[in-house]
């Protein structure tokens, strides 16, 4: 290889029109979130149903403690993953990470006692864990520019896809009394693994991602890969493809190492770092917090029957999927800046106020449910777009390694202690000790607004290339 290489492989890309390709990569790539909206939602609609269990009988405290679990496990899975997915390949972690998501998850329909429960909700955790990693980046990459805020926005929104399939499916199996309530949360896990093995079928049409070929020195693969992409892409328009602008000098280098990864995020991209953690921080631990135990203060503060809280979730999923679903162009048109200052904010002010009324017993199930909708068709807009930051602020060579990074510390900090001490504050039975739970997740989305407002990427509409220099650009 020669020292220097010229590469068009970005602007190609980037200008490509829409197509049934990108659609695809949407479908295939993009029920990661789906999945794990599933798994999240079944824990938290059958959390009443598994203490109720006569094999399991789980208290309050270990329902808080294997939403932790499942936590822990995707943070070391997305590290794991993700450093082997900068290294091996976004294509090749496919069907390794959703493979131990479906047996996991399907083990997890075998627990029978807390400790079996925890270990395989804790592999279920690590495989949605590492597909993150894989499937963020690779999705970023194949996307082209123009569409990428919303696109990405829309593709982690679906989460609440699959919190409503997570919802259906628990009122389906569970409060029809079609099956026996110990045998209908079993069944209920399945879903995902069934769901999963048409999603590894899909897989198999898409190829590699030419940029991370590219960036290894494979060349001649990368071009094959665009040129396979370009001529399915002009199979189904009329006319020529757009030209292309801009070519990407390439100097031979080798793998990355993590001294160079530690480089990058702390001497290159130190503002970008705060950033990406202030915004995965706060979102982690307002999501986590409150959606891990959803089902907890309906069944001990409303009275609503463990068998009826998937009805409660399903408006809950709507207003969270449609709003990235109908902000997302805006991170577009708008900018990223401004309308990730807005939503977080936003959800701050307005779960704050949500809190009080809580705290005050001014609502009921009904009222409570619509309240959290209108809050999290805020946050789930501002959740996606940390997602949407953190892949596209750094250089290409590490972009799945730092999802991961960002994924496992904002977690770790935010999400892995929520749903313990959301846990601990409603066995409580204080509504008072409970508000503090909620303003401290207002305060932290209103403080990360304020880090976005100071030090936010305007990455609206670039290359990637263009936002953070690849480690081996000349």
């Amino acid at each position: 290889m020669d020292p220097t290489v010229e590469s068009t492989i970005p602007a190609r890309l980037d200008r490509l029109p829409w197509s049934p390709f990108h659609r695809l990569v949407i479908v295939a790539l993009g029920v990661t979130w789906i999945l794990d909206g599933l798994e999240v939602t079944l824990a938290g609609s059958l959390a009443a149903v598994l203490k109720d269990s006569p094999t399991l009988h789980f208290t309050d405290t270990e329902v808080g403690l294997s939403g932790s679990v499942y936590l822990i496990g995707a943070v070391l899975g997305a590290l794991f993953f993700g450093w082997l997915t900068d290294r091996l390949g976004r294509k090749k972690l496919f069907s390794v990470t959703l493979g131990l998501y479906l047996a996991a998850t399907a083990c997890t329909a075998l627990s029978w006692d807390f400790t079996s429960f925890a270990v395989f909700r804790f592999l279920t955790g690590a495989g949605i864990g590492g597909e993150y990693t894989a499937i963020n980046s690779a999705i970023q990459e194949l996307i082209p520019a123009r569409y990428r805020g919303w696109t990405d926005l829309a593709i982690n929104g679906s989460f609440w896809v699959g919190a409503a399939l997570g919802a259906g499916g628990s009122l389906a199996l569970i409060d029809t009394g079609i099956l026996p309530p110990d045998l209908g949360w079993r069944f209920a896990f399945g879903i995902g693994a069934a769901l999963g093995l048409v999603i590894l079928f899909l897989r198999r049409w898409l190829p590699e991602s030419p940029r991370w070929l590219m960036i290894h020195g494979r060349h001649a693969e990368a071009e094959e890969a665009v040129l396979g992409i370009e001529a399915r892409i002009a199979a189904t328009i009329a006319g020529p493809l757009p030209p292309h602008e801009g070519i990407l000098l390439l100097k031979r280098s080798g793998p990355t190492s993590l001294v160079a990864v530690g480089r990058s995020l702390l001497r290159d991209y130190p503002w970008r770092t705060v950033l990406g953690l202030s915004l995965m921080a706060a979102q982690a631990f307002f999501y986590n917090a409150i959606f891990f135990t959803y089902a907890l203060i309906l069944t001990k503060f409303y009275d609503v029957p463990s068998t009826k809280v998937g009805l409660y979730i399903l408006p809950f999923a709507a207003g969270n999927f449609l709003g990235p679903l109908l902000l997302g162009r805006l991170f577009d048109t708008w900018g990223r800046k401004p309308m990730i200052v807005a939503t977080y904010a936003i959800s701050g002010v307005l779960l704050a106020v949500t809190g009080d009324l809580f705290a005050h017993d001014i609502l009921d199930a009904t009222s409570q449910t619509v309240a959290w909708s209108v809050v999290f068709f805020f946050a789930s807009a501002a959740a996606s777009a940390a997602y949407l930051t953190v892949g596209e602020s750094f250089p290409l060579e590490i972009r799945a390694l730092a999802i991961a990074l960002f994924y496992a510390f904002g977690t770790l900090i935010g999400g892995v202690g929520g749903p313990w001490l959301f846990g601990h504050l409603i066995a409580s039975g204080s509504r008072t000790d409970i508000l503090w739970g909620y303003l401290l997740g207002a305060g932290l989305m209103i403080g990360a607004a304020l880090v976005e407002l100071a030090i936010g990427v305007k990455a609206e509409r670039q290359p990637l290339e263009s936002i953070a220099k690849p480690l081996s650009s000349h």
